[in-house]
């Protein structure tokens, strides 16, 4: 692969940020990845990725010192750059609206930094009419329209998959306004257009549905940022229309999973999102769904669907809590134990955790909760104190508690042994928020089987388990 060389300033260290900036050094480019948290500066410099992705830290290892560095430095990073990228946080305000106010800081100290021309890349999730009003914010502190142009390019990451996601994207979103940016754009994502950076020996290994060459949208930026929001918003649109019909199939005693892929079978439904379970969460869906219905409001539009994928998300917990009470009859002082921490498997991120708004919920009425997670320990950590009990593995979790309660889907957590669970448990009971086995197989283990958009399996004459102790952490 040839080396492109482009000059590249990341501004945030944040989640988007840091995959964007290792990624970038992944295909030819020289970039400095700059923010103003000294800790995490201090931590990277080191060796620490910050964050629990596959390949990230690979990533940093090869290119740290070399194609990537971090720095505290912004002014510096933006002089030497030919492109900027902001990558900061846009959590949402009280109102649901995106909080601008770290975009307009680093664009403020983007326009005093400016040496010369610069494309500055919009890659934070923003509200339409966004890029207008860094352009308008460049020319407020001092620059000429002449020094910069502003591209809208959204980033389309999962998490836990968010490297394969970059390196092999589905879509490249391109929101620019003349051709000298435009130019810029595709030499900067050249390697992933013309399918050089698959063909390289030490490539990151493409997922099995890779494509072979992505889709290049070229469009206007109000379009390329409208399309990020819409896109976050049908996702999480999808997964409630499965939660509430997850519900229906419970009363009228029919099997999601079934459902599911009824529904998945059509080419135009598609199975992927169309999983039920105890809800969505992270730092997308929830925020984005809130954003776009303040963008829609503020243009005049009633999108009231939107406050019903909010409704459903939130009502799926609230199910599944009170499955957890009906299910044990009584739950105060009962101690539970918790499989899943992080908000899906692959990550760390507890943002928006559907497990940890169970959790919190099960504490609040008087239960005792031993958890595991095989990657979120210490963010819950920083969340929870000492609220829960922390097990070393996921039979600690379980041993002796009144139920168990299965919150992420990790491989891990659908692979158990049956018979050990059983063995653990103070009574067979498990309640599967994330629908990881069948009751077929729940029924030969003797576990009486409580999962979602399912009939109860219930045994007539179940057994308990055997009562153990182990040392928690």
């Amino acid at each position: 692969m040839k080396e492109s060389r482009m000059q590249v300033a990341v501004v945030g260290c944040g989640y988007v940020g840091l995959v964007a900036a290792a990624c970038f050094a992944e295909l030819g480019h020289h970039v400095i990845t700059v923010d103003n948290d000294q800790a995490k500066i201090a931590a990277l410099n080191a060796g620490d990725p910050l964050i629990h992705e596959d390949y990230l830290p690979e990533l940093i290892r090869r290119h740290h010192g070399k194609r990537l560095l971090f720095s505290m430095d912004l002014a510096g990073a933006v002089r030497q750059a030919q492109i900027v990228l902001i990558a900061v946080g846009t959590p949402a305000d009280a109102s649901g609206e995106a909080d601008l106010s770290y975009v307009e800081t680093a664009t403020r100290e983007i326009a005093r930094a400016i040496n010369g021309h610069k494309l500055i890349v919009e890659k934070s999730t923003v509200p339409v009419h966004t890029n207008a009003w860094i352009q308008r914010s460049m020319v407020f502190n001092g620059c000429s329209t002449s020094d910069f142009d502003v591209v809208s390019n959204p980033e389309f990451l999962r998490e836990g998959t968010a490297v394969t996601d970059f390196l092999y994207p589905d879509r490249i979103i391109v929101g620019v306004r003349s051709e000298h940016a435009a130019c810029m754009m595709k030499e900067l994502y050249a390697p992933l257009l013309d399918g050089t950076y698959a063909q390289q020996p030490d490539a990151v290994p493409p997922p099995d549905d890779a494509l072979a060459k992505p889709l290049y949208l070229e469009t206007s930026p109000e379009t390329s940022e409208l399309i990020k929001h819409a896109s976050n918003a049908f996702l999480a649109m999808k997964i409630s229309f499965i939660n509430a019909v997850s519900a229906v199939a419970e009363s009228a005693n029919a099997d999601i999973e079934d459902v599911q892929i009824g529904m998945g079978s059509d080419k135009r439904i598609g199975t992927r999102f169309l999983r039920a379970g105890i809800g969505y969460g992270g730092s997308c869906f929830p925020k984005d769904v809130s954003a776009f219905r303040a963008i829609a409001q503020s243009c005049g539009c009633d999108f009231t669907l939107l406050d019903e994928v909010q409704r459903i998300n939130q009502e799926q917990l609230n199910r599944f809590v009170a499955k957890v009470r009906k299910t044990l009859w009584t739950i105060k002082g009962k101690r539970l134990a918790a499989l899943g921490l992080a908000f899906k498997s692959g990550t760390d991120d507890i943002r928006e955790s559907p497990a940890i708004n169970v959790i919190q919920d099960l504490l609040s009425r008087d239960c005792q909760i031993t958890a595991y997670d095989p990657a979120a320990m210490e963010r819950a950590r920083a969340v929870l104190g000492n609220a829960i009990t922390y097990a070393p593995d996921a039979y600690a979790a379980m041993d002796g508690a009144d139920a168990l309660l299965l919150l992420t889907e990790w491989k891990e957590f659908a692979s158990l042994d049956l018979s050990m669970v059983k063995r653990l448990l103070k009574y067979p009971i498990v309640l599967d928020g994330r629908n990881l086995y069948t009751p077929k197989e729940m029924a030969a283990a003797g576990l009486n089987y409580y999962s979602i958009g399912r009939a109860p399996l219930e045994l007539s004459n179940p057994t308990p388990g055997r009562v153990r102790t182990a040392k928690m952490s």
